[in-house]
């Protein structure tokens, strides 16, 4: 396996762990619900973010082990490369989970992203948990395509992008609307 490739995987491994978490950790509470707690939080409050020394304690565990299982399988340099990857999808969906909520789209992707996520946080939790990647809601049937979302007025306020006063700024008003937030079917 060469370097590039153990990379790749390990990017690719990233949106696997970010979907499963999201999904069964935070969402279900598979492990309990001390982690689950603070991502609720964040549903409540839209510009509230778990602490990142918080973020690294789970990294501190998470990491370490994919990479005791990769080294063996792939040895020493593939398997660091591919642990590599993890981080760096890490990193990566760490800013872009940031930006969504707190900076305007600037790009094709980045309208696409705040659309997927927002509506998992607005309009139904159980879908859509892939912030970087629709991929694995593909793969688990969680998908859902959005073109509008519905903020509820009291979160619009806390997306500083979002609104120009207190309307949806112009070009953006395809896209979201302002109104009461609508209970999961």
């Amino acid at each position: 396996m060469t370097m590039w490739t153990a990379l790749a995987c390990g990017a690719l491994t990233w949106t696997l762990l970010e979907y499963l978490l999201h999904r069964f950790v935070f969402h279900e509470r598979r492990l309990g619900v001390a982690l689950s707690r603070e991502h609720l939080e964040h549903h409540a409050k839209v510009d509230w973010f778990t602490p990142m020394a918080r973020k690294l304690l789970l990294a501190a565990v998470i990491l370490p082990a994919l990479a005791l299982v990769a080294v063996p399988i792939v040895g020493w340099a593939p398997g660091l490369a591919y642990t590599s990857g993890v981080v760096g999808g890490w990193l990566a969906y760490e800013g872009l989970h940031r930006a969504i909520h707190v900076w305007p789209p600037r790009t094709a992707y980045g309208r696409w992203a705040r659309r997927h996520h927002l509506h998992h946080h607005f309009a139904d939790p159980r879908r859509n948990h892939g912030v970087s990647s629709p991929l694995w809601d593909h793969v688990f049937r969680t998908f859902t395509p959005v073109v509008t979302v519905t903020v509820p007025a009291r979160a619009a306020t806390k997306l500083p992008w979002l609104l120009d006063g207190d309307a949806v700024r112009p070009h953006l008003a395809g896209t979201y609307v302002v109104g009461p937030r609508r209970d999961p079917p």
